[in-house]
């Protein structure tokens, strides 16, 4: 009998001999390959850190003990060890487990989190917050970080606060950075197993109480002893930086070496104050072609096990692809256009232009505010900056956006991908609410196309406009609807179909959907007209005073949340009543977009239905 099938809790774990635990890892890995290669998900980083989860469970007392996982691509295995491997093979699926913690779905998870750099500042608030409760419970606290979280502000100003507060938490931090690996060694290894035991911290704490008792404050027999130490942790081990922040410094361990994790992580729980272990790991650990390919496995959709090829995609375009391609012939025209992302080339189609103009691609980790603020600054030197960011994402930096590039009224052109229903990621990747939050800021110009070829003139205009621009499209192929090619102007919609029953307005995404739904219910009899609004802001008054003027029924439909959406917009502008169609203002759960769409009633019988039960009923 596998050992897998035996462990439904982090308690089951204890059962098991030290030794068979190697053997537990490789059958965790082989169920996380199996399930991702038939739903996608994020591999390469769940299976590096297989061995580390099981450490952790192990050393805990879950879920009294709490560990918080930065952004969370990496908890399949700890999903699989709280009692949810019988629903694995739900993953990322509608009604399914999440790809990332959940907060609703399990009592192991303590946060739903899907964004970097907040797990220290999440585990601090813990840890403060335990000193006043009741019953003055001492749980423990580990925060899980990789080194893409610190390349976010957030997690610095956690490490700052809580090395002042000098609270009792752990954060691991898990690198997979090649540039560190010398340093997993023999001798690192015996360093690090010396400084964790109970007897050499024992010895240091008596220490450091007899010097702060029996020698003056200041006194350079206590600079010695400091120094000595640091001198000796300074020779084998990249973490005073660490050190003189507060933490305790212990590492770089092999992060697949369970003997040693266990006893290190055994060890430094019982250590009082903010300790850091550093652990490094492989990308796609157990599995070749992850391993060969971390970025490509990093999030990836199905898969062939054996060969570790992907799926065939469809032969038609993303926006994304688009994009990738447009802004590459652009920069060839223009020398001053440069572009910016946070940390993601590949998903935002960047990739390509860093390829061919790597003098002029900034790639600034996951710091969306630092990318806004850095774009700001190219853009006042006379630069023309493209700043790629998903949709969700982009919500970390709406401060910068407003302050930096909007105050200033600079042309920076955000090209804001993944907006509206994203589907698998679930909850913290829906790209809904950036047309309430971006609508409302002066200087900015908002838009979002219907296809291929307005998504280009867009990016035409953007780059054309001395001001601030902000392009959303979705995360699907662009549709095959053949309108007449209309010339784009700025604040400008247009008429693609004329009615007299209706009018629909649809914004960027829904509209070759509302075009399908308008033909589906002339053949009942209903005639509608169809705008294509374009642009968010400025809005087209005049266009859709005039066509709203001749109809009886007014609607509006759009890929982002209702509440202070494109359609509050146009209901700010007209005197008739609107229906607003589009995602209600809750958390969108994860689920295909197309069967999303379907559930929310964004599809094109979705529309047809709503249009003609309000028809029906009102007229």
């Amino acid at each position: 009998m596998s050992l897998l099938k035996k462990i439904n809790s982090p308690q089951d774990l204890q059962s098991l001999d030290v030794d068979q635990l190697p053997i537990l890892a490789s059958e965790i890995r082989e169920r996380i390959i199996d399930v991702v290669s038939k739903t996608g998900g994020h591999l390469a980083s769940s299976l590096g850190a297989v061995e580390l989860i099981i450490a952790l469970h192990r050393c805990l007392d879950l879920p009294r003990d709490k560990i918080i996982f930065d952004v969370g691509h990496q908890t399949y295995a700890h999903k699989i060890l709280t009692g949810r491997n019988k629903d694995f093979s739900t993953l990322r699926q509608y009604k399914g487990i999440s790809g990332f913690p959940c907060k609703d779905e399990s009592v192991f998870d303590t946060f739903t989190t899907g964004h970097s750099s907040n797990a220290v500042s999440l585990s601090l608030g813990l840890a403060c917050a335990r000193g006043y409760l009741a019953k003055k419970e001492h749980f423990k606290i580990v925060a899980v970080i990789g080194d893409g979280s610190l390349s976010g502000g957030p997690c610095f100003e956690g490490l700052n606060n809580a090395g002042h507060l000098k609270k009792d938490i752990l954060v691991i931090l898990n690198t997979n950075e090649l540039s560190i690996a010398p340093n997993v060694g023999a001798l690192s290894t015996y360093l690090n197993k010396i400084i964790s035991l109970p007897i050499y911290n024992r010895f240091r704490s008596s220490l450091e109480g007899f010097f702060k008792s029996r020698v003056p404050k200041g006194s350079r027999l206590i600079r010695i002893a400091n120094k000595f130490e640091e001198g000796l942790k300074g020779l084998f081990i990249p973490g005073m930086f660490f050190e003189e922040l507060g933490f305790r410094y212990f590492g770089p361990l092999d992060g697949h070496d369970l003997p040693t994790l266990l006893g290190t992580i055994k060890n430094i729980l019982n250590i009082p104050g903010p300790k850091l272990l550093h652990v490094v790991t492989k990308k796609g650990k157990g599995y070749a072609p992850a391993e060969n390919e971390p970025v490509r496995f990093h999030g990836t959709g199905p898969f062939d096990v054996t060969t570790g090829k992907a799926e065939a995609k469809s032969a038609l375009r993303t926006y994304t692809q688009v994009f990738s391609k447009k802004i590459v012939e652009l920069a060839k025209q223009d020398k001053k256009i440069v572009a910016i992302t946070a940390a993601m080339p590949e998903g935002t189609g960047l990739d390509k232009f860093r390829d061919q103009y790597p003098g002029r691609f900034f790639d600034v980790g996951i710091a969306e505010g630092h990318a806004i603020s850095f774009s700001a600054g190219l853009a006042k030197a006379g630069l023309k900056p493209v700043v790629a960011i998903y949709s969700t994402f982009l919500q970390r930096a709406y401060d910068q956006i407003i302050e930096d590039v909007a105050l200033q009224n600079l042309p920076v052109v955000f090209a804001v991908d993944r907006a509206g229903i994203v589907g698998e990621d679930g909850f913290t990747h829906q790209g809904s609410h950036d047309i309430s939050y971006l609508k409302n800021i002066p200087n900015l110009v908002v838009m979002a196309p219907k296809d291929n070829i307005e998504f280009e003139q867009m990016l035409e205009l953007a780059f054309s406009l001395d001001r601030p621009t902000a392009i959303r499209y979705p995360k699907s192929v662009c549709p095959q609807v053949r309108w007449p090619t209309t010339p784009l102007e700025l604040g400008k919609a247009e008429v693609l179909k004329k009615g007299r029953d209706f009018t629909l307005i649809s914004l960027g995404s829904m509209t070759a959907l509302s075009y399908e739904a308008i033909e589906t219910l002339e053949k009942e009899g209903l005639s509608g007209t169809l705008v294509n609004a374009r642009f968010i802001k400025p809005l087209d008054i005049d266009l859709i005073k005039e066509a709203t003027g001749k109809t009886g029924f007014i609607f509006s439909v759009e890929e982002g949340i209702i509440d202070g959406g494109f359609g509050s917009a146009v209901c700010a502008q007209i005197d008739k009543p609107v229906v607003r169609l589009g995602l209600p203002c809750e958390f969108i759960v994860h689920g295909k977009r197309d069967l999303l769409l379907r559930e929310y009633g964004l599809s094109a019988a979705g529309i047809a239905q709503r249009i003609r039960e309000t028809v029906k009923r009102d007229g």
